[in-house]
């Protein structure tokens, strides 16, 4: 099932629910995708990539790419769509000085649709809670469009805030004096990141990981550590228990069943790294979650 809510303003909320579908060859406005339930895959310049629960994606206007879902448990996608001009409008007041835009408050003509790192972001903190808001409302069927347009301009400046934090200042870590080499340099190893991330739960090395960011393995951990502030193996295992938190809070999967899921080697340790990242046991957890 799939619905679709168009705003005055040309922007786009997106609902899926299924798990079976597959779409190919789709080219969109910019947009910020979630899913909430399930998992979704896609293939963006040829790269795959696997949006879970606790993570979002985002892809340019203009880009061409595929998705489909297979998820044992049905993937509920929800989607925000934005029009050029909203998008035109809105950078252009989020980068320029406040002496132009009293100047001249309604020049759009000279700006060009401005473009992001496709990759996975974390979907937590002030992002997390305006799209669920904004999410809310559209299940609801509320109608004041003012209030959803708000809940739909704070999603685009949290993302700003958010890129700002994920993408430049994570970069500008980087101690590489070239900024085309910095760049180029952490486009492989936010590339490792995405692969861990869409991967999490499979058998993956650190071998695995620094062949796919074209690094080698003593580099590649050197500057992932540098940019993340943990190695790769921590990465990995902060992704596995996250999963982990999410599954114990929507579904009724056992501990065991759970540690098999997030490629865990056995329940003990899993208990404990568990207990020591977020200050209870699974079952402890679960308990108050239903309470």
């Amino acid at each position: 099932m799939k619905t679709i809510k168009i705003l005055q303003n040309q922007n786009k909320l997106y609902n899926e629910v299924t798990s079976n579908a597959s779409y190919t060859g789709l080219k969109e406005e910019f947009s910020i995708r979630v899913v909430l339930s399930g998992n979704e895959r896609y293939r963006i310049h040829n790269k795959d990539l696997v949006v879970y629960p606790g993570n979002f994606l985002v892809i340019n206007e203009g880009t061409v790419f595929n998705r489909e879902i297979y998820s044992d448990v049905p993937a509920n996608v929800f989607s925000i769509l934005f029009s050029p001009q909203f998008i035109k409008e809105f950078h252009r007041n989020y980068t320029e000085s406040d002496k132009a835009l009293l100047d001249d408050p309604f020049n759009l003509n000279c700006n060009s649709i401005p473009t992001f790192l496709e990759t996975l972001y974390p979907f937590s903190g002030d992002m997390m809670f305006n799209l669920l808001h904004l999410k809310n409302h559209y299940d609801s069927g509320h109608h004041n469009e003012m209030l959803i347009n708000e809940y739909v301009y704070y999603c685009l400046d949290n993302f700003y805030r958010l890129y700002s934090q994920e993408i430049l200042a994570k970069r500008d870590k980087l101690k590489v004096s070239n900024k085309t080499f910095r760049i180029e340099l952490f486009k492989r190893l936010n590339s490792a990141k995405d692969f861990m991330l869409s991967n999490y739960n499979q058998p993956i090395t650190i071998e695995d990981v620094s062949r796919h960011a074209c690094l080698s393995e003593i580099h590649f951990y050197r500057t992932f550590k540098q940019t993340y502030n943990c190695s790769p193996h921590q990465y990995l295992m902060q992704s596995r228990l996250n999963n982990a938190r999410h599954m114990l809070k929507t579904t009724g999967y056992t501990v065991s069943e759970i540690v098999n899921l997030i490629g865990f080697d056995n329940v003990s340790s899993f208990i404990r790294l568990f207990r020591e990242r977020f200050g209870n046991t699974p079952g402890s957890y679960r308990s108050k979650i239903v309470a």
